[in-house]
């Protein structure tokens, strides 16, 4: 097992295969995009299968797909499906944001794949275009008709931008009546290439739940997942859950479980440390899969109690969400 230094075990990597995405999401990335990685310097899909094969054999029991826009990756369908067979994975999930998902969703099934993180700030047509800079609203909510149709678990996320998107709040929310969603409201964070949009956070995670009390003052408190960064609600009679994940506050650190990969190979203990190691590069200098391992091990065992103390042992942010994996 791999256990930080803070005696918490770490049992989930977040894999973020590519950089790029065909959305332009103002809180993620500028809307001419990011100078995009180069194909040399992305993990090829045999590095990060073995990558993830060395972390598995560890005890890593989930591994969840992020990007960028995963689908981007002409590779992708291969690479799950070579995952999926990994001896020891229990739990292989993906994030999207839906703009290609929808004809992928009956393979996707069949690979194996039951839970799926759909990226959608916005139930109405006009807001996505302003967020998204893209015209690709109708593709995104045909992939969340086709995720509940294959009884798929879906999470959908929702990034809560002060002047943005408020008043999606309640009808995100009533999504959960008859539909077996959960609803994760996000504190938006200052990984967008510039640092945060406002001087204060005014929308954090208080504010989005009385905001939402306005108009459902029944909701009450559901069980948490364990090592969840969601606080979870339901309002009663609801199909769906209410999540609200505090990542700006960062009120869950003390249980993380997770690490990240970089679609460079960079590894992350923490999203908001600035990388501690590269294992890419470990492999194409021909280091052994004990090697990849010992060198995870022993960032693990100087890991940041929390992101308060990672973001003061780093630089000032001045990432993409797109290049970090979320």
């Amino acid at each position: 097992m791999l256990i930080d230094n803070h005696g918490r075990l770490v049992n989930y990597l977040r894999l973020a295969v590519t950089d790029r995405c065909n959305l332009r999401c103002f809180y993620c990335m500028p809307e001419e995009g990011n100078k995009w990685l180069s194909r040399d310097e992305l993990l090829r899909g045999d590095e990060m299968l073995r990558i993830s094969k060395i972390l598995v054999n560890a005890g890593v029991e989930k591994i969840r797909i992020t990007g960028g826009e995963p689908f981007i990756r002409k590779d992708i369908m291969q690479l799950l499906g070579d995952l999926s067979k990994l001896p020891g994975l229990k739990n292989l999930s993906v994030t999207t944001n839906g703009v290609l998902t929808a004809p992928l969703v009956p393979e996707l099934k069949k690979i194996g794949i039951r839970s799926v993180n759909l990226s959608l700030d916005t139930l109405d047509k006009n807001r996505f275009f302003t967020i998204t800079h893209r015209d690709e609203f109708d593709k995104v909510m045909n992939t969340l008709d086709q995720l509940l149709i294959h009884n798929f678990s879906v999470k959908i996320n929702a990034v809560v931008m002060e002047g943005k998107n408020i008043g999606d709040i309640i009808p995100l929310v009533n999504l959960t009546k008859k539909s077996p969603v959960e609803i994760r409201f996000i504190e938006e964070m200052p990984f967008n290439g510039e640092g945060s949009h406002y001087p204060v956070l005014h929308w954090n995670f208080e504010k989005i739940l009385d905001h939402i009390r306005t108009s459902y003052p029944e909701i009450r408190k559901s069980e948490d997942e364990p090592f969840g960064t969601s606080t979870n609600f339901q309002v009663p009679g609801h199909a769906g859950k209410i999540g609200v994940i505090a990542a700006y506050s960062r009120t869950f650190c003390g249980t993380c479980n997770r690490i990240r990969i970089t679609p460079q190979g960079n590894l992350k203990t923490c999203l908001y440390d600035g990388g501690v190691g590269n294992i890419r590069d470990l492999m194409r200098n021909g280091a052994s899969d004990e090697k990849i391992l010992t060198t995870i091990t022993e960032r693990i065992s100087r890991r940041a109690l929390d992101g308060r103390e990672a973001e003061r042992m780093r630089e000032p942010v001045h990432e993409s969400m797109a290049t970090i994996g979320g």
